[in-house]
């Protein structure tokens, strides 16, 4: 019964009081007793619920980005969302692991210690499946992992841990790294059995396969930024303002990304039987002059003329002039 009643369950109670259903004295006597809850000392809690629900919302973060990345490498429909975080014992967990399964060793550098990843069999073969060409059906054999397939697998573990590097940066700047693939939980002992590991389980389902994948991290890996994982300091991590330092870096990785320039030296119409019939040392009129300006595209949009030439023996081109149409198109 919750703490406030409906108007019907008051009317109901009144009317058993009346009829002598229930004794008020008896009543009276349940609401004096004490609301114990048991506590376990082998296992005490080390995580707050606060922190807990931070790491919730990191991996609710990593399951929308994991979504995007599983949807195009395997060219199919993918759901994937956090069911539960939760706080246990690695002897806990690691005794619910069915084998074989698929159970990635993760080094969570800049923190010592490891961490595991692990996906249920059903999904690690629809993976494979699915990667390979197939329709990523259910396979119900339980067996141990090719040579092949373990490839496939440890690849694709890797781009999924690399996921994980978005979500985490506003606690920490987190560079994971794969030491291992186990399909047996007694091969990865990777912290004492009473230590206290925070589980988040995350559900995936491809088609119509559905599957689990586990995320252990143990209190000893987290326990150096456990100040960190608080929903005050994270949405406080999130409004900050953008720094001089912020914009600098910006600035140098727009700097170095690589575009495409393209020179027209000039364009015309043939037909299709002419265009059949072209032969070694045909010459094409084109619709520009040799002493004309050409014109250069960034990307698909014009933007300078130059003239053709060389430079260093090679073909080049040197620019004369800017487009300032260009200029007009890129504020649209």
């Amino acid at each position: 019964m919750s703490d406030i009643l409906s108007q019907n369950e008051i009317d109901a109670l009144l009317k058993a009081i009346g009829t002598g259903e229930v004794d008020v004295e008896e009543i009276k006597e349940d609401k004096q007793e004490k609301k114990v809850r048991s506590y376990d000392f082998k296992s005490p809690k080390k995580l707050a619920k606060d922190q807990l629900r931070t790491l919730q919302i990191i991996h609710e973060n990593f399951s929308r980005v994991l979504n995007t990345f599983l949807s195009g490498y395997l060219r199919s429909y993918i759901h994937t969302e956090v069911l539960n975080v939760e706080e246990l014992s690695y002897y806990e967990y690691s005794n619910s692991i069915v084998n074989p399964a698929v159970l990635g060793v993760v080094n969570p550098y800049p923190l010592s210690g490891q961490i595991v990843l692990e996906i249920s069999p059903s999904i690690a073969f629809t993976f494979i499946d699915r990667i390979l060409g197939g329709l990523g059906k259910n396979f119900d054999e339980k067996r141990s992992f090719t040579e092949i397939e373990a490839t496939l697998i440890k690849k694709l573990m890797k781009q999924i841990l690399d996921l994980m590097i978005d979500p985490w940066e506003n606690v920490i700047e987190l560079q994971p790294k794969l030491d291992k693939i186990e399909t047996n939980s007694q091969f990865i002992q990777i912290v004492s059995p009473n230590e206290t590991v925070a589980l988040i389980t995350l559900s995936l389902k491809i088609g119509e396969v559905e599957g689990m994948m586990n995320v252990c991290i143990p209190h000893i890996v987290i326990e150096p930024i456990l100040e960190k994982l608080s929903t005050k300091f994270w949405f406080s991590s999130i409004s900050k303002s953008v720094t001089e330092t912020d914009k600098l870096t910006l600035k140098k990785r727009v700097e170095k990304s690589n575009i495409n320039i393209s020179a027209v030296l000039g364009s015309t119409r043939i037909t299709v039987k002419d265009f059949l019939e072209l032969q070694k040392g045909d010459v094409i009129m084109l619709d520009n002059l040799v002493n004309r300006e050409i014109e250069l595209l960034v990307g698909n949009k014009q933007k300078y003329y130059g003239v053709p030439g060389t430079a260093k023996n090679r073909l080049a081109v040197r620019i004369t002039r800017i487009d300032k149409k260009g200029d007009e198109l890129d504020d649209e």
